[in-house]
């Protein structure tokens, strides 16, 4: 596409629309923070500048971030589902849901944050042995666990969307599957196995997922965008539940 004066004053437009979206929606937790801090616990805002400054820098990272949702990450996940849906590779497209979930969880912060803290509670706890060379296995096993496990939930969507399964039934038996292993699995892993969950959602997965579920389900005939190509996220989150769970009943054991 050929760049041109008006089209970078409407790319300028629509950035400061979102950031500006931005700030207004950080109002409320700025405010909120503010009236417990002067209010409740009766403290005074210190580094009010440096706090000041630091909103702004959230407010305007967050506009970028969602501008380039819009102009790249959503209409790179549809272009691609329609372009592997048209070839009628379903190998193919297979192969790219799970490498989408898989490469976008394995480099989630959150996740490796969350790993990270899982192992020193677990080393402290004794469940693991306090070495540090163990406590990186563990990091190592827990994110991969998790990145398997949201690859797999993205193909389970894939093949949903192409064979039109009832998500109401995955999701219930997924639960059901969760409830059971969280009766066998070690006490120490059932808060981390739900956390994860949760991680998994982030501010990259989110998009590329939805996208890509939305536009697979335009792409085929027969199918919904509204009712068919929403869902991965639900599966996304469910899975690593699982995979963390059965990662301590295996870990248990060894």
């Amino acid at each position: 596409m050929r760049i041109t004066a008006a089209n970078l004053k409407d790319s300028f437009k629509a950035l400061a629309i979102d950031t500006f979206g931005s700030a207004r929606d950080l109002l409320p937790i700025v405010l909120v923070i503010g009236v417990f801090q002067i209010f409740v616990l009766r403290q005074s805002v210190s580094g009010l500048i440096s706090l000041a400054v630091g909103v702004l820098l959230v407010a305007a990272g967050l506009g970028f971030f969602i501008f380039g949702l819009r102009l790249a990450l959503f209409p790179i996940g549809e272009d691609l589902a329609h372009s592997l849906a048209r070839k009628g590779s379903v190998v193919w497209l297979i192969v790219f849901a799970f490498l989408l979930g898989f490469g976008t969880t394995i480099a989630e912060p959150a996740l490796t944050a969350v790993a990270t803290e899982a192992a020193e509670v677990a080393a402290g706890a004794g469940a693991i042995s306090a070495s540090e060379e163990a406590r990186k296995s563990y990091v190592a096993g827990l994110r991969l666990t998790v990145a398997l496990a949201v690859g797999v939930a993205l193909v389970v969507g894939v093949l949903r969307i192409l064979a039109d399964w009832s998500l109401p039934k995955i999701i219930t038996s997924g639960y059901i599957v969760v409830v059971l292993l969280t009766g066998v699995a070690p006490v120490d892993i059932v808060g981390i196995a739900y956390d994860s969950g949760g991680v998994t959602t982030s501010t990259v997965t989110v998009p590329l997922v939805t996208a890509l579920g939305v536009g697979l389900a335009s792409s085929l005939k027969g199918r919904n965008p509204m009712t068919d190509g929403f869902g991965l996220i639900a599966l996304a989150s469910l899975m690593p539940i699982m995979f963390v769970l059965a990662f301590g009943i295996v870990v248990q054991w060894m």
